[in-house]
């Protein structure tokens, strides 16, 4: 079972009809029992970054996911759930986030271009990995955001261009981002959560729990 983490802000049934889609069992849950039984989590969202850190402290999720990858379960952060990956967010005065990646989530550098980014975007793979397996390069994606993560310490796995380059796509220690709508974005989009939810069946090592990743 994968469980799509429910604190409140997120199309989380969008999230759900996609990787049942893809013949997954997914379960929208905040409930410690469900979540400490599922083999993979996603953690989606739409909003705020501050508002989104207070909401899943006050559910108890934020440890609760360090605990699941520390056990082994592969983590998905989608849209706002990719930034909260990160230790902190410049966003409303700036917020602390989960911290299971090194980076700061700032403003898009649109040059221009009118904020928030909405549409297609062309996203370029920087490396293998078991969750783009199969996918064209460059691969369209539909994004809305106004803010990405800055990060140089080895975890960007796909980057786009919006006025300037961002990082659309993360990887490390037990846990993978994307800036983009993998359930908005067609064949493409379904192809990388199948691959997500065959991490739930045959996961990567265990990372340790309370485990980082550092900056270099």
């Amino acid at each position: 079972m994968i469980a799509v983490l429910d604190y409140g802000m997120g199309n989380l049934r969008s999230v759900e009809k996609a990787f049942e889609h893809v013949g997954a069992q997914v379960e929208i849950t905040y409930d410690p029992a469900r979540v400490r039984a599922a083999k993979a989590l996603v953690l989606p969202g739409v909003g705020a970054f501050p508002k989104a850190m207070q909401a899943i402290r006050e559910r108890g999720l934020d440890e609760l996911i360090d605990e699941r990858r520390g056990a082994g379960a592969p983590v998905l952060g989608i849209c706002l759930g990719m930034q909260l990956l990160f230790e902190r967010s410049v966003e409303l005065g700036g917020a602390d986030g989960l911290g299971l990646l090194a980076g700061e989530v700032r403003g898009l550098d649109a040059r221009g271009l009118k904020i928030p980014q909405i549409g297609w975007n062309a996203v370029a793979w920087k490396r293998e990995s078991l969750l783009t397996a199969g996918l064209p390069d460059p691969a369209a994606f539909y994004h809305v955001h106004s803010f990405a993560p800055v990060a140089s310490n080895g975890v960007v796995l796909g980057t786009a261009d919006y006025g300037s380059e961002f990082v659309s796509a993360v990887e490390g220690d037990g846990v993978w981002g994307v800036q983009f709508h993998p359930e908005k974005s067609g064949a493409d989009g379904l192809a990388l959560l199948r691959n997500f939810a065959r991490l739930g069946v045959d996961p990567p090592i265990p990372a340790a729990p309370g485990r980082r990743q550092t900056s270099p």
